[in-house]
């Protein structure tokens, strides 16, 4: 991901090793994953989920803006999403952590591949913890649809995050999250961000989850800049420095 425009559907091609088995909907067995830490001895985690269609190096230019959070010692864990095929892009294959039906902001969301993603995240989750990372120092952040996955598995999460973080994102499947969301995760930080002129992810959209999870009680701090879908360096700074205030070691 680097400042401006972030890529998305038709910058990307699906590669060789990102293929189908015949009659496949979407890619199974164990994603395909990249990392980076910032010194030896990582002291925290954070997860990121990239959008429809790109893939992980998608956030490229995001780590060396986290000037501040990085000096702690972070590893950076980024996994490309199975390839799926993708209905708005008429069946073609596509990264993606679920399928979208329509561009309409009212059409049906897929659950099923909602919460196929979502088992696939949460594992990554309990791998850091496994590596010895405790999950209060964990933040699991996207962009899009990614920002969307991340608010999804962050809430329901058995054990507390250090954060969540949704960029140019929206809260799926946002009635059912009352019900399913974990008590562990109530107070959860959460850091959200959007563009005024996004032209792909509504920004009312984003607005309307917001207020859904203020309502639930949840701890949201809101960014908004004059800019479509992408991301600029006002809103890296206001990133970096949330995470610092979440990471940080006495």
């Amino acid at each position: 991901m680097q400042e401006g425009k972030i890529q998305e559907e038709s910058d990307y091609e699906v590669s060789s090793w990102g293929q189908l088995a015949p009659g496949e909907e979407v890619q199974r067995g164990p994603m395909l994953i990249s990392d980076w830490s910032t010194n030896e001895r990582p002291v925290a985690s954070v997860i990121w989920l990239h959008g429809l269609g790109a893939n992980g190096t998608d956030f490229d230019g995001v780590f060396p803006k986290m000037r501040q959070t990085n000096r702690i010692g972070i590893h950076h864990v980024v996994p490309h999403a199975p390839v799926r095929r993708i209905t708005v892009n008429d069946g073609g294959l596509l990264r993606g952590w679920f399928d979208l039906f329509s561009l309409d902001l009212d059409a049906e969301e897929d659950v099923e591949g909602i919460r196929d993603s979502h088992e696939r995240i949460v594992d990554l989750i309990r791998d850091e913890q496994d590596a010895g990372i405790p999950a209060n120092r964990i933040v699991l952040a996207g962009y899009s649809q990614g920002g969307a996955m991340a608010l999804h598995t962050g809430l329901r999460y058995p054990e507390p995050l250090a954060g969540v973080v949704c960029l140019s994102g929206y809260l799926p499947l946002p009635e059912t999250l009352q019900a399913e969301q974990h008590h562990a995760n109530a107070g959860t930080p959460i850091f959200m961000a959007h563009g005024t002129r996004d032209d792909v992810m509504d920004f009312g959209r984003a607005e309307q989850g917001r207020e859904k999870l203020k309502a639930l009680g949840h701890d949201v701090h809101w960014e908004d800049y004059p800019i479509m879908h992408e991301v600029c360096i006002e809103e890296m700074d206001a990133l970096d420095e949330w995470l610092m205030a979440r990471l940080k070691q006495d």
